[in-house]
């Protein structure tokens, strides 16, 4: 038969060394010498196929691996898989604080983890009494897309000092949305608050004459994401007692039906966002991104798609939670990068079918957050 007959040959070119005939194995690409002590194979060559298999051999050297598959790189004749370098000279992520650590250091509201953000509103002043009856916006923000090029910011936690005057019916109802890179305030993601293990507001009363609370958010690392602006809406709601008299009962304020039952003003002391800054050097994606078009050495093309596609998923794991991840990376490119629509799309594009050819990997669907 014909697969007798291509061993057979196989045999005498590959296993026939130092006198002795071996035979050659199709599945194992070796030979088996009919004497141990005396090696019967000759120089084998390359395995040309798939994945880590060479595309072609050697010209000038029939074992030796000459091209590779897409995902895997030449190294001394073989192939071996492409992995990014680090990303930290493109972007950081990491922080040395553990968990237990970041956790005592929000309850203590220390200033070392705190982000010097501006407040912004136009319905409020801190330090000063307010009808808190009627909805009152608030920003926390950074300008970094304008004034801090260098900085992106990770948000740890979020912490408020709020007091109500004596006998209010008032309880505040916070709403946050955070805006990760710049943009319109629609390109803000909202918060979840105490849904699907989300954490909830920390409320601890404070030893004042008024009925004071520190209000903490603490995201910590599991929950941790990018942030350029953080908005917050206060609305109230009134708190009454139940027909039991031990359970309280809310309801929304009736600015128009009975304005009468709105009792107490509201005062916010302070506001702070925590977190921390990481490099972000935005000329050497855009170098990174230029290399898609004009790549400057053999190779150079692919390597700089694996970078963008390692900060992609790194940009994107910190998606809020929810059935998709946000697309922050796209959000990246537009209000850091200053890029257009179309070239992210491009971008996007070119990444996905890079992606797409790379052995053992999967791509995910994105929930589109910047225009």
């Amino acid at each position: 038969t014909s697969t007798y007959w291509l061993t057979r040959i196989q045999s005498f070119l590959y296993c026939n060394e130092n006198g002795l005939l071996g035979s050659f194995s199709e599945e194992t690409h070796s030979c088996t010498c009919p004497n141990d002590q005396v090696v019967c194979t000759a120089f084998l060559p390359c395995t040309v196929g798939d994945a880590s298999a060479c595309l072609t051999c050697a010209p000038d050297n029939r074992t030796r691996c000459g091209t590779c598959n897409t995902g895997y790189m030449l190294s001394q004749g073989l192939c071996k898989p492409e992995v990014a370098e680090s990303t930290d000279h493109y972007i950081g992520f990491e922080t040395d604080l553990q968990d237990l650590e970041m956790k005592y250091l929000l309850q203590k509201t220390d200033r070392r983890i705190e982000v010097h953000a501006i407040f912004i509103s136009n319905d409020m002043r801190l330090n000063s009494w307010f009808d808190p009856s009627w909805r009152k916006r608030m920003l926390l923000t950074l300008k970094s897309n304008k004034y801090k090029s260098s900085l992106v910011h990770m948000i740890l936690g979020l912490s408020l000092q709020i007091c109500l005057t004596k006998n209010s019916t008032l309880e505040p109802v916070l709403a946050v949305y955070v805006n990760p890179f710049g943009g319109s305030h629609s390109e803000s993601w909202f918060m979840p608050v105490n849904e699907n293990s989300f954490p909830d507001w920390e409320r601890t009363k404070l030893d004042l004459p008024l009925q004071c609370y520190n209000w903490t958010l603490t995201l910590g690392n599991k929950w941790k994401t990018f942030f350029e602006t953080v908005h917050i809406y206060l609305r109230s709601r009134i708190k009454s007692n139940g027909p039991n008299g031990n359970e309280s009962i809310y309801y929304e304020p009736l600015e128009f039906i009975d304005p009468s039952r709105n009792l107490g003003y509201m005062k916010i002391n302070n506001i702070q966002v925590f977190g921390y800054s990481m490099h972000f050097d935005p000329e050497a994606i855009r170098d990174l991104i230029l290399q898609l078009d004009y790549p400057y050495t053999q190779g150079s093309q692919d390597s700089a798609l694996l970078q963008l596609l390692e900060i992609r998923d790194r940009v994107n794991k910190l998606s809020p939670p929810g059935q998709r991840r946000l697309d922050l990376f796209s959000c990246l490119l537009r209000h850091r990068l200053k890029l257009s629509t179309s070239e992210v799309v491009r971008i996007q594009s070119a990444l996905q079918a890079f992606n797409a050819k790379l052995p053992n990997t999967m791509d995910y669907d994105t929930t589109k957050l910047c225009s």
